[in-house]
């Protein structure tokens, strides 16, 4: 039954969140909870996840750290654009010798020019590159050589760039990833939210019930069942956590594209909380999407 399948959900996530995480992200697309918010959940509860990596990774998500309480390594697949089939040769090629080179890893991998920048643009070259923006110049350097010349040395200055800025490398993890292990893009931007008097989803657990209050978060979710009487559910995330708003029918009339169409959602309204349950009841929304930049975020909007 549904109960029974949620009753050992709920206990694997509790007990063993690592192994569940990780079956999460293989078990992609869920169509509920994405990669970004499952990887949140699980560092919010302790769990340490490890970027995507040629030299440690797999194809699918894995642990490291057995017998310890494990660590969850990102595999190969969630790298936007990256088939299987390049990533198992990448696996196959590390099993038979460790790659000493991103010249090494294409080479013997069989890798194509778009494949390495792939991996250069989702960080996965770290291990062998450096930071991203030497792996992505890399990436671009790289061209198969002719038969005849693929063991020739090669003679000429090494060209180190400096790191790209923290925004950045974000605005990257996102587009290659969907998901980013550095900060959430909402720590970076707190001081003008903060000079908006936006609180954050840690400071609302705080707050007394029926208190105005007025906060920001990117959306995740948005959901309008048909029991719900024109109701709209949304989901705020921030770095702190996540918060629940509830927006009525006539809310929803009266600004209905700024309720859909906002990646970054800033509401107005009155906080309510009975016992463990707490909600936003919306009065005012406001689109703050531009402060996100270059940012692409997903949100899963459901009937």
């Amino acid at each position: 039954s549904f109960a029974l399948l949620v009753y050992a959900s709920c206990w694997i996530k509790c007990h063993h969140p690592a192994e569940f995480l990780a079956a999460m992200l293989n078990s992609q697309p869920l169509g509920f909870y994405s990669p970004s918010q499952l990887v949140q959940d699980a560092q919010r509860h302790g769990v340490e996840v490890r970027a995507a990596d040629v030299m440690h990774s797999d194809v699918d998500c894995t642990l490291e750290g057995l017998p310890h309480p494990p660590a969850v390594r990102l595999g190969l697949r969630l790298i936007a654009g990256l088939s299987a089939e390049a990533a198992s040769r990448i696996v196959a090629a590390r099993h038979e010798q460790v790659f000493d080179s991103a010249d090494d890893l294409a080479r013997r991998a069989g890798l194509q020019h778009h494949e390495m920048r792939l991996l250069a643009a989702a960080d996965a070259l770290m291990s062998l590159s450096g930071h991203r923006r030497q792996q992505v110049w890399d990436a671009a350097a790289w061209r198969a050589a002719p038969l005849l010349l693929r063991e020739a040395p090669i003679d000429e200055d090494v060209l180190e760039l400096p790191s790209a800025p923290e925004g950045e490398e974000i605005v990257f993890d996102y587009a290659a990833l969907g998901l980013s292990l550095r900060r959430h893009p909402l720590a970076l931007l707190r001081p003008q939210l903060r000079a908006r008097r936006l609180l954050s989803a840690e400071q609302l657990a705080a707050v007394p019930n029926g208190r105005a209050v007025r906060c920001c978060g990117i959306v995740t979710l948005r959901q309008q069942p048909e029991t719900a009487n024109g109701t709209t559910f949304v989901s705020l995330e921030d770095e702190t956590g996540v918060v629940q708003v509830i927006c009525w029918k006539s809310l929803r009339e009266r600004q209905r594209n700024v309720l859909l169409r906002s990646r970054l959602l800033a509401v107005h309204g009155t906080w309510q909380r009975e016992g463990e349950v707490s909600n936003l009841i919306a009065a005012q929304l406001e689109d703050l999407t531009p402060l996100l930049g270059r940012l692409m975020t997903d949100s899963r909007d459901f009937k």
